[in-house]
Parts: structure tokens; sequence; C-alpha cells
């Protein structure tokens, strides 16, 4: 039986409801500690990922791309339109592929934005002690939003979200500007997400690679790793 809960070192509990079990696989990952610095050396590996990607998929649309069909068929199973609302993954490969630069905000967000080119995966990354209580993974109800980060309200209205006890804070598109990252994180949580169909080896597989990225780049020490949902 596929596991849809994990207990975090505190004792909260990170949970995917049963509802959206189905569609929905994702790996978790507790990092603690970690230092936020600058650090070119996560530029210069998101680079090399970036030439090889545009080597390899020179020429072809987005739909075309097997890597981007797994983030578009999980939005189109919570109710979104991936060409409207595209999954922060595909948006990254999007200005990789066109030859722009990814911005440089500091070494968290710049390795989870090569992990999340290499996955090809949408993930959310949260500062740990901003979290109130337990996270649930579950379809929105209607007028649940959040403040997104740099943008206007985040609507999660049959769509796939997390939640704690102060309501949503994140979703595959975009985080909460209530508990994102910034210099003063020392802890955080990772959610990599996929369907429901993904599998749990491939997941965990991800999370493992995610925890040697933020060990290299962020001095990370990886305290928990967790797989919730899936196939296999």
């Amino acid at each position: 039986m596929k596991d849809l809960a994990t207990r975090l070192p505190d004792g909260r509990e990170v949970r995917l409801v049963a509802e959206a079990a189905d569609r929905l696989c994702c790996g978790v990952v507790i990092l603690d500690p970690v230092v936020v610095r600058e650090n070119p050396a996560v530029w210069e590996a998101t680079e090399t990922l970036g030439r090889q990607l545009a080597t390899e998929l020179s020429g072809r649309l987005p739909s075309e791309i097997p890597g981007l069909a797994e983030a578009r068929t999980l939005y189109k199973s919570f109710g979104m339109d991936p060409s409207r609302h595209r999954p922060s993954s595909e948006a990254l490969l999007r200005r990789t592929l066109k030859g722009q630069d990814l911005y440089h905000i500091n070494n968290l967000v710049d390795t989870c934005n090569l992990a999340s080119l290499q996955f090809l995966l949408p993930i959310g990354m949260y500062d740990l002690p901003l979290i109130q209580g337990d996270v649930t993974l579950r379809t929105g109800l209607e007028g649940e939003e959040y403040p997104g980060i740099r943008k206007g309200p985040v609507h999660l209205a049959g769509r796939l979200g997390l939640f704690d006890d102060e309501g949503p804070f994140g979703s595959p598109t975009s985080d909460s500007a209530r508990t994102c990252t910034s210099e003063g994180t020392t802890s955080l949580l990772a959610v990599i997400m996929a369907t429901g169909d993904y599998e749990r080896a491939a997941m965990a597989e991800n999370v493992a690679v995610f925890g040697q990225l933020f060990s290299k780049f962020c001095g990370a020490r990886e305290v928990l790793q967790a797989v919730l949902g899936g196939s296999g």
C-alpha cells in the first residue's frame, strides 16, 4: 500500500488526501540546516544543463518535449490549463530554450530551479518555520487563495494546493509570499510534484538528487525524505 503521509522530525505531518492520491505523486524533503549565500557554482551548473537541453531539444515545440507531458498532465488532472498557467518547470525550460538566463536570486532558489530543470517537474520550496502546523496537499475550495511571490492572488478553487493551519501557501505554479524562503532561511520543506502514475522509485531518485544538489550548493543536511502516492 502506498504511503499518503509522512511525519516530520518535529512531529508535524505532511499528508496527501485520498481524493487527490490517484492524481498526485510527490517527493517530500526536509533540509536543515541550509546556508543562504551567493554561489556562482550553481549558476555554472544551470548554464551547463541549459546548453545541454538546448542542444537536445533544438527546434522542438514544448508540446513535442516528452518530459513536459508529466507536469502538463498533472495540471489538467486538477482542472488547470497548462498553456495559461504554466508549470514552473516548463516556464524555466522555455526561458532556457530561448537562450535567456534564469534569474539569480540566491543559492536556495537557484538550486531549486536547477533541480526543476533537471527533473522537468514543478517543485515547491518553503521556509519550514513559517509553516503553521500540519501540511495537507488537496484540491482547493471556492475562495481559497494566497498572495503569490511578485504577483497577485493565486486562486486555488478546484486546483492543487498546499495548506497549513493558516490556509493555503503553495501550488505547482507559484509559492506564497507568506512561506517563501529568504536570506534568513535556515531550514526548508521542498515538495516535488508529478502525476499519480509517476513511478515511486523515480520520485525517490529525484528526492535523493535534490538533497545532493542542496548539500553541494547550499551546505544543506537532509533530515527527511519521503514519497507520497505514485505507482509501483
